[in-house]
């Protein structure tokens, strides 16, 4: 486990370390508040990293998560084909409200109350992923498989066509 973390990148390394498996919550020096930032400071691809945005739905108004490949954008008309959300933006206090953390390290595991949890389908190509874990310097790797497992999240095509 590690030591020394933050207050919030503990809070996620306790839920992971509930989990069963042995994951690695990192701090890191160097920035991970976006997905290029992630990468350069990991040493993976873009694409690897399991970036976790929050939505407000439109209907409900109930926080939604969804947890994206780095280089994708997310298609709001695709998730609400697949998955009947009606995405719309959430401000930074909702995100805290509803999580507990603040955008630019929410992490896709241990928020203040379970979120309904929509996945991109594209993270499903690599071994490992990597995704924020509290701070926008704190991270851990799974795979995409554990990150279905750990969210419950629904496996759809997101991804905006350029």
């Amino acid at each position: 486990m590690a030591a020394g973390l933050s207050r919030s990148a503990q809070r996620v390394q306790d839920f992971l370390s509930k989990q069963g498996d042995e994951f690695d919550v990192r701090e890191l020096a160097s920035s991970t508040r976006t997905a290029r930032e992630a990468a350069d400071s990991i040493g993976c691809t873009v694409a690897q990293i399991a970036k976790s945005l929050v939505f407000r739905e439109g209907t409900s108004g109930e926080p939604i998560l969804v947890v994206a490949s780095g280089v994708n954008r997310v298609d709001a008309a695709k998730v609400r084909a697949a998955a009947s959300l009606d995405l719309h933006r959430a401000d930074g206090n909702f995100v805290k409200d509803r999580t507990g953390f603040a955008i630019g390290g929410i992490p896709p595991v241990g928020h203040a109350a379970p979120l309904r949890t929509v996945l991109d389908q594209d993270l499903k190509q690599y071994a490992e992923i990597w995704a924020a874990a509290g701070t926008p310097h704190a991270v851990f790797r799974l795979t995409p498989d554990r990150l279905g497992a750990l969210t419950g999240g629904q496996w759809i095509d997101l991804r905006e066509e350029e």
